[in-house]
């Protein structure tokens, strides 16, 4: 087992009106090597549209993992991944509880091989072997699709 820390920060601006709904939604990510960034709400909830929110960080997560997993099982079964690009959407939506959450995850990812190039249906195993060893799928409630 291992813990994976961050420390988020986040102060109020000078024209900040807290009471009256009126405050900055810019906050601090610092991650455990030293990295920072910063977040925001997404716009819809008034944050800015120029840097990354919670729902896209999520996003971020599962395909991160899911591109990390692949390589493995990949290089485990001695293909080699020259590139790997994936574009991501999450969609924001109402649970079956009523309440407002990611509802699906979409990943479209397009992997270039040197060598021996899986057809479509090993392509496909691949993709569902990474899908079912990703720890950050493994930890959320909603699907993730992976396109091919």
């Amino acid at each position: 087992m291992s813990d994976h820390r961050v420390n988020l920060k986040w102060r109020p601006g000078a024209d900040d009106d807290f009471a009256g709904g009126q405050y900055r939604r810019e906050h601090r990510w610092r991650f455990s090597g030293g990295l920072e960034v910063e977040g925001t709400a997404a716009p819809d909830y008034g944050g800015s549209d120029r840097l990354p929110n919670p729902e896209e960080a999520l996003v971020a997560a599962v395909a991160s993992c899911h591109l990390l997993t692949f390589l493995a099982i990949a290089q485990r079964r001695g293909l080699i991944v020259s590139a790997y690009d994936c574009e991501g959407v999450g969609t924001l939506g109402k649970n079956d509880d009523g309440r407002m959450a990611v509802t699906r995850i979409r990943l479209v990812p397009h992997i270039e091989f040197a060598g021996d190039t899986p057809d479509a249906a090993a392509l496909e195993k691949l993709h569902a072997s990474a899908h079912r060893n990703c720890f950050i799928a493994n930890s959320i409630s909603c699907p993730v699709d992976i396109e091919t």
